[in-house]
């Protein structure tokens, strides 16, 4: 019995894009005498064309569900309507811009078959902006920091995993889903493959300055502590430092009467601790905040439609 790939693609402003993506996918997948596919395309709440492309999509191939968001709430979230949806035996997601190869899929699925239970695509040399590249990096650094990933591993957007992976990660239920989080805290049998990167045919990349520090922090709020402890270290050393100059400065007194108090040192201690307090009550804040929102049942998606030609 052949298995069941669930392609899911988290699809904003890619009206002109979308199509070449799913026709590589089926000109791929015909060539695959081991498997049967479906397709399953997530509309982010594009301010553009791209449902509509979507719902053409679906009324000419019965291999592919569209599914409309009510709001944009990402792509992690976009990720997750689409796995509540899939019932592959391996689930692949990919990007919507055509810029991860489809065609290539096979390399992944190859290594799933010898025993990995999840599979990234790495690039000997991204074709994104210099701007989207610095994001990876920092991403790369806060993921092996404090997600405690692999410094060998690298992690893309495109990527094959085993159903129990991907029904242990449809387990989370709270607001901030961090698909690269999950991935590490239910399985260490991860690889990587190596795949071509394209450039990009039209658009740009949906991922601005806020949107990556939005995701920089839902990552690290979500699943590490270590921020947290952190501030804690930083508050014991400016603590045994404040102590260690105020020693200091009372030795200095006994030996040198008649050197004044430093007002301008005073004010500096005084910003210096005053700085790392907020800094610590602001991180605290950002924990508890997500918890209050988590509290009150925030969705991690909502769907306005699903089309199913089947």
């Amino acid at each position: 019995m052949k298995k069941k790939i669930s392609f899911v693609i988290p699809c904003y402003c890619s009206e002109n894009t979308i199509k070449e993506v799913v026709d590589e996918i089926d000109n791929t997948m015909i060539k695959q005498d081991l498997y049967v596919y479906e397709i399953i395309l997530v509309n982010d709440s594009s301010p553009d064309g791209t449902f509509d492309t979507i719902k053409q999509i679906c009324e000419n191939n019965v291999n592919v569900i569209g599914i409309d968001m009510a709001k944009n709430f990402g792509q992690h979230s976009a990720l997750m309507a689409g796995f509540s949806l899939s019932n592959g035996e391996i689930v692949v997601c990919l990007d919507d811009d055509g810029q991860t190869p489809a065609d290539e899929v096979g390399k992944l699925l190859n290594k799933i078959e010898e025993g990995y239970d999840v599979v990234y695509a790495r690039y000997s040399e991204k074709k994104h902006s210099k701007f989207r590249n610095f994001g990876s990096k920092v991403n790369k650094t806060m993921t092996e920091q404090l997600l405690g990933k692999p410094k060998n591993l690298y992690v893309s957007s495109y990527f094959a995993a085993r159903r129990f992976v991907v029904d242990e990660m449809l387990k989370y239920r709270n607001a901030y889903p961090y698909v690269i989080g999950l991935v590490l805290r239910t399985t260490n049998k991860i690889c990587n493959v190596d795949v071509m990167h394209r450039e990009r045919k039209s658009g740009a990349s949906g991922y601005s300055l806020k949107k990556l520090t939005s995701l920089w922090i839902n990552g690290f709020t979500s699943f590490s502590v270590k921020p947290l402890r952190f501030s804690t270290c930083c508050g014991l050393i400016v603590a045994i430092s404040g102590f260690i100059y105020a020693i200091w400065t009372i030795f200095n007194k006994f030996i040198n009467p008649d050197v004044p108090l430093g007002w301008s040192s005073t004010i500096s201690i005084i910003l210096i601790i005053g700085g790392m307090i907020l800094l610590v009550l602001g991180m605290i804040g950002e924990y508890i905040g997500r918890i209050y929102i988590c509290i009150n049942n925030s969705p991690q998606y909502v769907v306005r439609e699903v089309i199913m030609n089947k």
